[in-house]
């Protein structure tokens, strides 16, 4: 039989298949509205970004077992669109109680007061312990002496190596300091072992600010209001890393120019490379075969001997924040409390590939036992927190604008820094008029 709805309509009657259609729809969404004002339990609303949004909700269902009084409803946001939102919640009064928030953006919710002091609640919780957290990590949800979120999964970068290359040029074991790693590069170019000893991108801030980081800069001065680019430790490091071209160490490429990272790290273009574990996963699935057993990752070098075993990298990763507008403060912190335990810790990393934040999460088997994430382990000893401001992303920008000119010639080594602590302060200038006003 042919449905004619058109001839339904002409007739001015409703075809008996769209009534039933509607009926049912009616009927379920009163059953649903009954079922929600049936439901007593304790809502609390839980924001997630990317895939950490898609598989936290796959932990929710233990978290409801085990607090039967409580409801959690997930949201997941996408990356692109993560900070606006938060953003537009906060002006619109509609924050919910938790969300994962990236390190970076905690100061910039610090400022504009969304986010609960954790100090008090911190201090009571018998699951959240400090000193199982890596410090330069918990460093980077304090601000102004207050904590404000709870590391979830962490993150830094450290070098992938051939160790067969570096094993050809005498470096069985990888370089530990500034002057074994330049040495090691030098070997690498001048026995043509590779094409280039390593690939630093261009456009990619953090080899620059790493370098820094581990000649002990802060990159800005202590009160957050001035760059201190100029000052000895930054420069020293910004040396360095002009080094590694002028002497073809590394090839004067944006990561836009790379073709394939993989094919060409595979086939020799560059022996070395600076990234994040998520590459572990990546270098695993597209390298060849024949790869297999030929690479590594190792800590960055340290600046000397007497600075440390490892270099200093970039503390960074997702913290769980609680928002000061929430009503279910309480319930709110027994979830942050949930997945911060290191059995969902080690969870989430099986669910994700993310790194822990405990490290009594680090005895799991898929970590102790993987030969490519000792070095994360070793370098999260060492990591620092970038500078608390709002403005941090738009500094780091121009941080490797200045130093892509540099390379390119188009600044020298010192009229780069000098611009970059002139670009930088006009950056913080609003920062400085706010806390003159506020003293």
């Amino acid at each position: 039989m042919t449905i004619d709805p058109e001839g339904f309509r002409r007739k001015g009657k409703t075809p008996t298949w769209t009534r039933d259609y509607f009926a049912a729809m009616l009927v379920a969404l009163l059953l649903s509205g009954c079922a929600n004002r049936n439901d007593t339990r304790e809502r609390i609303e839980l924001w997630g970004r990317g895939r950490e949004g898609e598989v936290v909700a796959d932990m929710v269902p233990e978290f409801e077992r085990q607090n039967p009084g409580i409801k959690v409803v997930v949201q997941q946001i996408p990356w692109t669109a993560a900070h606006e939102k938060l953003l537009t919640a906060y002006v619109g009064e509609s924050v919910p109680d938790v969300a994962q928030m990236g390190n970076t953006w905690i100061p910039e919710m610090v400022a504009i007061g969304a986010l609960e002091d954790l100090t008090p609640l911190v201090g009571k919780s018998l699951g959240i312990d400090q000193r199982d957290y890596f410090a330069g990590i918990w460093a980077t949800n304090v601000v102004n002496g207050s904590l404000y979120g709870i590391p979830w999964y962490v993150d830094t970068r450290v070098v992938f190596y051939r160790t067969d290359v570096l094993a050809s040029v005498g470096y069985k074991t990888p370089p530990r300091t500034w002057d074994e790693w330049m040495d090691a590069m030098a070997r690498i170019v001048q026995q043509r072992k590779a094409r280039y000893a390593i690939l630093l991108p261009t456009n990619e801030w953090p080899p620059i600010v790493q370098l820094a980081l581990t000649n002990g800069s802060t990159l800005l001065d202590a009160q957050g209001t001035h760059g201190a680019f100029e000052q000895p430790p930054f420069a020293e490091a910004f040396h360095l890393y002009l080094e590694m071209f002028r002497r073809r160490f590394a090839p004067v490429v944006s990561n836009t120019q790379v073709a394939n990272l993989y094919d060409q790290f595979a086939q020799g273009d560059f022996a070395m490379y600076i990234s994040g574990p998520w590459d572990v996963g990546e270098f695993r699935r597209r390298l060849p075969p024949a790869m297999n057993g030929k690479w590594l990752t190792m800590p960055l070098p340290a600046r000397d001997a007497q600075h440390g075993p490892t270099g200093v990298s970039m503390a960074g990763g997702s913290s769980l924040v609680l928002f000061n507008a929430s009503r279910h403060k309480v319930a709110a912190m027994k979830l942050i409390e949930y997945l911060s335990q290191p059995k969902q810790q080690i969870r989430f990393h099986e669910l994700t590939g993310d790194l822990p934040a405990r490290r009594s999460a680090w005895h799991s088997p898929a970590l102790a036992n993987d030969p490519y994430f000792p070095a994360f382990r070793e370098q999260l000893e060492r990591v620092a927190p970038l500078p608390q401001v709002p403005e941090w992303e738009e500094i780091a920008t121009t941080i490797y604008e200045h130093g892509e000119a540099a390379v390119r010639g188009k600044f020298t080594e010192a009229a780069a820094l000098a611009d970059l602590d002139r670009t930088t302060d006009r950056i913080l200038e609003k920062r400085r008029w706010v806390l003159a006003h506020r003293q």
